[in-house]
């Protein structure tokens, strides 16, 4: 048993190299933000960037050297640098916003966590006073993350294919595009670098500056919900750009598999889909019965349309992992508790698309469970002997096997575990049930949808329950698992 919880060194040596290479690219990535600071006379904030870049180069460059190895990665040492490499990768994000003196170090770790997890809680106060740069920053790690640290390192990486593809797994994927990792990771990025243009002309013809058109297309289509401002979306007053937020972020929350299908033109797929239809009845019935909820108060003076304007906003906005909002804070935890904030809650809970750029349980496994009790029920109706065709549709028809149905309904338990032992910590801080229910889900499923409970002078543990969550939602749990269960093996005082 002990052997099974250690690596190889040679495994050992192709995580470091895998490191060296991420953090060279990450330090190189962290140049770009110079060109906005250049763009607005930021000067000042030029120099925190090239320190941070320094500093990743200082690491990757030795590590990228001097460790190389053609080693091939097990999938559990694939998950191991799945899981470091998220931890090591916010680290050095959060430089800039450290160095540059805009946020204590912990905070920008939370601040980087958030936006690399693409989940949209931040830990500044005003961000009204957040230089240009910072906020592209800002935006450009969840546009960065939305398509995955690894899957971005995979389609340049020249590697062993079965590293790639393990490496792709352990990321929290496991769909393809096509038969070649290497070609589906290239193939997300195409498809992603074109809906982010396509996002940011719509967001400019429906009245947005040119810089808000760019950050928010990062923040919608990666379903990330960082904000320019403390309004959020709501800050323009414009239906238009309403809508396309919400075109963008059910954009960002599809399958990017489905996505690949409907290019090809084979718009019938995208109606088929089991995911599809597990979204759409979710996001109609969530908008009416919000809707009603809203309505019946007299917050917004039993006007209908607007009621109807307010709620398909959150509705998208949970349903997908976005975390935009129209609606505040301070609204949702006045005016929305009760019926309101519960169905976000379970909306959150429930997530978006599986190989989306959204977090959360997944369309998919929802509907393999709902599918998975009709069986069972549809088996003790009829004869004994009767054989009841176990499938769905997904992109392709794929027969749901005895494993493929015990393993879902485990990674819900443990999901639902992890919530469930968060919210019982953060109650140690905060006693607002339906809050803490409420802002335990946004961050467990990468949401950022805040009812305003944590903010930059919450107690040090609840930021880190929320790190933690950010990290282990985004990472689809069994990574973060199988690290901790191999550090606590390897305690030397177990021995």
């Amino acid at each position: 048993m002990h052997s099974v919880n250690k690596l190889s060194r040679g495994e050992i040596y192709s995580i470091f190299y895998y490191t060296g290479y991420i953090c060279i690219l990450l330090g190189l990535i962290m140049l770009i933000p110079i060109i906005i600071a250049l763009i607005y006379n930021e000067h000042q904030l030029i120099i925190p960037f090239v320190y941070s870049t320094i500093i990743s180069l200082l690491i990757g460059v030795p590590l990228y050297q001097y460790y190389k190895n053609k080693t091939e990665l097990s999938l559990k040492s694939a998950m191991i640098f799945a899981a470091v490499i998220w931890l090591i990768g916010c680290a050095l994000a959060a430089l800039p916003y450290y160095l540059s003196g805009q946020l204590p170090y912990w905070d920008s770790y939370f601040e980087a966590m958030s936006g690399f997890t693409t989940t949209g809680f931040t830990m500044y106060p005003n961000l009204e006073a957040v230089p240009y740069a910072m906020q592209f920053w800002r935006g450009f790690t969840q546009w960065l993350g939305g398509i995955g640290i690894i899957v971005l390192v995979l389609t340049i990486l020249t590697s062993p294919s079965i590293n790639i593809m393990r490496m792709y797994a352990a990321e929290g994927r496991d769909e393809r595009i096509t038969p070649s990792i290497r070609h589906t990771t290239r193939i997300i990025l195409y498809i992603y670098s074109l809906y982010t243009a396509i996002s940011v002309v719509l967001f400019i013809l429906a009245g947005m500056p040119l810089f808000d058109s760019v950050f928010y297309t990062f923040s919608a289509l990666s379903t990330g919900g960082f904000a320019l401002g403390n309004e959020s979306i709501f800050f323009y007053h414009n239906a238009w750009i309403e809508f396309v937020a919400i075109v963008v972020m059910i954009i960002g929350g599809t399958n990017f598999a489905l996505h690949y299908t409907i290019l090809k033109g084979n718009w019938k797929e995208y109606f088929k889909d089991i995911e599809t239809k597990v979204a759409y009845p979710l996001l109609i019935i969530g908008t009416l019965i919000v809707a009603g909820f809203l309505y019946n108060t007299s917050y917004y003076g039993h006007d209908m349309l607007l009621s109807l304007r307010y709620s398909v906003f959150q509705v998208v906005s949970a349903l997908t992992t976005t975390g935009l909002q129209t609606a505040m804070p301070a609204e949702i935890t006045q005016k929305w508790t009760g019926l309101g904030i519960f169905v976000l809650t379970i909306l959150m809970i429930i997530g978006a698309g599986a190989c989306s750029t959204g977090g959360g349980i997944k369309w998919l496994r929802i509907g393999i469970l709902v599918k998975g009790a009709w069986w069972q029920v549809k088996q003790l109706l009829v004869p004994s002997k009767a054989i009841i065709s176990h499938k769905i549709h997904h992109v392709r028809d794929l027969w749901v096997t005895d494993d493929i149905l015990r393993l879902t309904g485990l990674f819900v338990f443990v999901y639902l575990l992890v919530y469930l032992i968060s919210v019982i910590i953060v109650l140690i801080y905060y006693q607002n049930v339906a809050q803490v229910l409420f802002e335990v889900a946004s961050a467990l499923s990468n949401v950022g949808l805040a009812d305003g409970l944590v903010t930059y002078s919450s107690p040090v543990v609840v930021k880190i329950v929320f790190i933690i969550d950010f990290w282990v939602g985004r990472l689809e749990i069994w990574p973060v698992l199988l690290l901790f269960t191999i550090i606590i093996n390897n305690d030397p005082r177990k021995r």
